[in-house]
């Protein structure tokens, strides 16, 4: 009897918890289990790994959540190294860990699988355990190098983009996004039974989606249901930033009179230089640039309001006469507020003319290009190895087996010769960026805007 997609996905859960009520009785008191991770802190020097499928290799959440860094602390040397592989399950990941991890001695290593792991088809308990197992080993070789673990759940899987596309319709596109919220499940608690920070990758896709599709029922970031695009990556780099990164500002200043004087004060950036005459002028330099990734990207940096929650640089102006003023920075017009809301505080984070956001666009425009031209290089290369290191293991213990093992060693040799200059250029565009990064001075006008009488 055909188990219907509901009835199976139900034995599933039920299975679930049976295997977590399992595990559990094999676990430690409560009073033992440990805390979980503090929140990613990369210091000068640091290096993290994007370990995953070809959601990793296709370089678009891995770049946003770099550009972010690259613009947050400019002071810190932090490198990236994307090891997303199209295709992978855990076990592949498996395979190339020592040359594509811990090579780079990582401090920390995010891991998004499971897309792949589930096989597409309705639950299946041989299926899950194969992932629960790679997964487990997984977490177990980061720790050995003394990293830490950052596992994310698998993203959705869009069943009506895919039925947009004139796909036929098999059970996992009504049912699959259901199995894979199962393995994030099982993943999260494992995570917290070690300690581990954790991102939910698979919530943020899902919720947008459906608030979306409350005006625009054929909406997707998911075109062709497992891929998100530049602005569904750009969801993916939010969520990871907003669940594991440590929380801080662009910039605040603070403008204000006091007892007859204009004083002055700044969160993350240093303000000097105040005059206060027929407009108020002073001279700031933030420790950090805006947040700014490419245009592809825009959708989902507007459906996250990541400007206003994850880039906020924001100037008050307290004390001021009524009336409406023009902000300009270094002579350039910024924008025009009434006395009232520079109060309150005004946010520029978003504003394009600023000299801060282009200096942040030019980074993001590099760091576009370290991906594209080069690192979606290196990904395609360890995807071809892992096509030979397959025809290698299916030769085991046939007669072929000795030659399909040279024959992967030649391949393996060239390939990470070819790899290297790849890897010297992008090293050679991350010196770029960390010179184009450098937070400059710039001078702040405000200067009040003499308005036509009304008739």
């Amino acid at each position: 009897m055909k188990i219907p997609p509901v009835l199976s996905l139900t034995c599933a859960l039920a299975f679930s918890s049976a295997s977590v009520h399992a595990q559990t009785a094999a676990t430690p008191a409560e009073s033992s289990f440990p805390a979980i991770a503090p929140r990613v802190d990369l210091k000068d020097g640091d290096t993290l790994v994007f370990l995953g499928d070809s959601i990793t290799h296709q370089c678009y959440y891995t770049q946003y959540v770099e550009d972010y860094f690259y613009t947050r602390y400019p002071e810190r040397r932090i490198h990236f190294h994307n090891a997303g592989v199209g295709g992978d399950v855990a076990q592949n990941a498996l395979d190339r860990f020592d040359e594509d991890v811990a090579a780079y001695k990582p401090q920390y290593v995010t891991i998004l699988l499971g897309m792949n792991d589930g096989g597409y088809k309705g639950f299946d308990e041989a299926t899950f355990e194969r992932y629960q197992s790679g997964m487990s080993t997984i977490l177990e070789r980061i720790k050995g190098l003394g990293a830490a673990a950052v596992p994310m759940t698998p993203t959705m899987h869009d069943a009506r983009a895919a039925r947009l596309r004139g796909k036929p319709q098999e059970p996992r596109d009504t049912y699959y996004n259901g199995v894979l919220s199962l393995y994030g499940a099982w993943l999260r608690e494992a995570a917290q039974v070690r300690g581990l920070g954790f991102v939910d990758m698979y919530s943020p896709l899902n919720q947008l989606t459906i608030e979306q599709r409350r005006t625009a029922p054929n909406w997707t970031m998911i075109s062709d249901a497992v891929h998100p695009g530049p602005a569904g990556s750009f969801v993916m780099a939010a969520a990871l930033l907003s669940d594991m990164a440590v929380k801080s500002q662009v910039s605040g200043i603070t403008v204000f009179q006091k007892d007859g004087k204009w004083l002055s004060t700044a969160s993350n950036a240093k303000v000097s230089e105040l005059e206060v005459g027929d407009k108020v002028a002073f001279t700031a330099k933030s420790n950090a640039l805006p947040w700014v990734v490419p245009a592809d990207a825009a959708e989902g940096y507007k459906l996250t309001h990541a400007g206003h929650r994850m880039s906020n640089e924001k100037v008050t102006v307290r004390n001021l006469a009524p009336g409406t003023y023009e902000l300009r920075i270094d002579s350039q017009a910024i924008g025009k507020w009434t006395d009232g809301q520079l109060a309150f505080g005004v946010e520029i984070e978003e504003i394009a003319t600023t000299p801060q956001y282009q200096q942040a666009l030019k980074v993001a425009e590099l760091n576009q290009r370290r991906n594209r031209e080069v690192y979606v290089g290196i990904r395609n290369e360890y995807g071809k190895l892992k096509g030979v290191r397959n025809k290698m293991n299916k030769a085991v213990g046939t007669p072929e087996e000795e030659a399909a093992k040279k024959d992967f060693e030649t391949y393996h040799a060239a390939m990470k010769e070819r790899v290297k200059p790849l890897l010297d250029t992008a090293k050679a565009i991350e010196d770029e960026i960390y010179k184009v990064n450098q937070p400059m001075p710039h001078r702040y006008e405000l200067v009040k805007l003499e308005l036509p009488a009304a008739k």
